[in-house]
């Protein structure tokens, strides 16, 4: 597929122009993941990254008409972004795609929400949101099959929001191309293993992406140019973008259950598993040995400090489901790596890396258990996270975990008001500037 075809995707994909059966597949699989990162945006909300970045933007970005995310205050378009990437970021409870190793959804969707309401577009919302969402897939996929180190999600779904950026500026086949080489030029290619090693409120690098992205399509808009996108048109990556527009990367999001990082996620699975099936409780286990991929193990954290580094780590995490019996964002919240049952249960596990668990990742992420009790040792199955692409939840699964989220931030009726404004996840109704009116609201603002 050459540059201008991919261009031309950007410009005028729309779902209309999908059989029935294909639009209403990815129309129901786009109000899911939309509804998500919305009630993740909320949950996030809550944390002192979030407060922390939607302060300097009000400060630092004002001047423009744009509200952000759960809060209300009104700066430009690229604020906006920022300050709603890092919302989204500061909760690791967002979906993801396990060839680019990150996360599409938290660059997208601040970017395509401070766009609208910037540029105030006559087109179609879930069509945009879409095609950021594939566009940055693509991008990921191919830095990771070009670049020798592991790169943050920034670097890659910053393309998504400038493409998006080019289609609702309405730029020619030339500036979108500039659009695009800005945005892998300046994304930021932060080193994702540093903030393992390192948790702190620098994260995935969605919030810069996002602010990146929307930058490079006004630059581009202006006259600025750049250097072409060699993760869109070098020949190497060219199977990659072969079947754009026929085959759908977006379809491929892993959703997470757990506010933590999903390399995490395989040892809950696994755990949880062997618990249900033998009726174990916290106080029957001596010890558990999670066999697990390089990268896992490298989460560690037995004792984190603050929700930051609980969210970045697998010990912890995996004591307190144990521990409390769910695993919230109240569990790793700032107060709850203080909670002495779930610090106890955590010196009781060990990590090491598996042979096979490496052989496998990214494409799989795997887990495998061993639980030591007073009457015996039980192992499982090599496990990988639920919620996978090949395990969906239900549409009653994901509306319960957006109310669980966003109860944090916003009362009964501004959560139910919000479901109403996205409409029945398998119809195609969407009362988007309601929507977007609730999800920019302050915490528990009576409408």
């Amino acid at each position: 597929m050459s540059q201008d075809q991919i261009i031309d995707f950007i410009h005028r994909f729309d779902l209309k122009d999908l059989s029935h059966e294909q639009a209403a597949r990815l129309r129901h699989e786009a109000k899911r993941l939309l509804m998500d990162l919305v009630g993740v945006a909320a949950g996030g909300s809550t944390t002192n990254m979030a407060r922390i970045m939607k302060d300097h933007a009000a400060k630092h970005y004002g001047g423009g008409a744009v509200r952000m995310l759960c809060d209300g205050r009104s700066v430009n378009a690229m604020g906006a972004a920022l300050a709603g990437g890092a919302t989204i970021d500061s909760l690791d409870a967002h979906d993801g795609h396990r060839l680019t190793k990150g996360h599409a959804g938290a660059g997208v969707f601040p970017g395509l929400n401070a766009l609208w309401q910037a540029e105030q577009p006559d087109d179609d919302f879930l069509s945009c949101f879409i095609v950021g969402y594939e566009i940055a897939i693509r991008v990921g996929i191919a830095q990771h099959a070009t670049c020798s180190d592991y790169h943050t999600s920034g670097a890659w779904n910053a393309l998504g929001v400038a493409a998006l950026g080019a289609r609702l500026t309405g730029q020619d086949s030339a500036t979108t191309r500039h659009a695009l080489g800005i945005a892998e030029y300046h994304g930021p290619r932060s080193q994702m293993m540093r903030c393992i090693d390192h948790p702190t409120m620098v994260r995935d690098g969605s919030a810069w992406g996002a602010m990146v992205g929307i930058s490079s399509a006004y630059l581009a808009q202006e006259g600025f140019t750049g250097a072409p996108a060699l993760t869109c048109e070098a020949p190497e990556v060219a199977e990659i973008w072969a079947d754009l527009g026929q085959s759908w990367r977006f379809m491929e999001q892993y959703i997470k259950p757990y506010p933590v990082c999903r390399w995490a996620q395989p040892a809950m699975a696994a755990t949880q598993a062997l618990m249900r099936e033998h009726a174990l409780r916290a106080d029957d286990i001596q010890s558990i040995e999670v066999a697990t991929f390089h990268e896992a193990v490298r989460l560690q954290g037995y004792a984190p400090d603050s929700t930051v580094e609980a969210q970045y780590a697998l010990a912890f995490p995996l004591a307190a489901m144990i521990a409390k019996g769910r695993l919230g964002a109240e569990e790793i919240s700032d107060e709850g790596v203080k909670d002495p049952d779930s610090l106890a249960m955590a010196q009781r596990i060990t990590l090491r890396e598996d042979e096979h668990c490496n052989a496998v990742f990214p494409a799989q992420r795997l887990a495998k258990v061993q639980i030591t009790t007073a009457t015996g040792t039980l192992v499982s199955d090599y496990t990988p996270a639920t919620w996978d692409p090949e395990d969906r939840p239900s549409d009653d699964e994901l509306v319960d975990k957006f109310h669980i989220l966003a109860g944090a931030w916003w009362h009964d009726d501004q959560r139910q008001s919000l479901l109403e404004a996205i409409g029945p996840l398998t119809q195609d109704g969407l009362d988007l500037n309601l929507m977007v009116d609730l999800m920019c609201q302050d915490r528990n603002t009576v409408t």
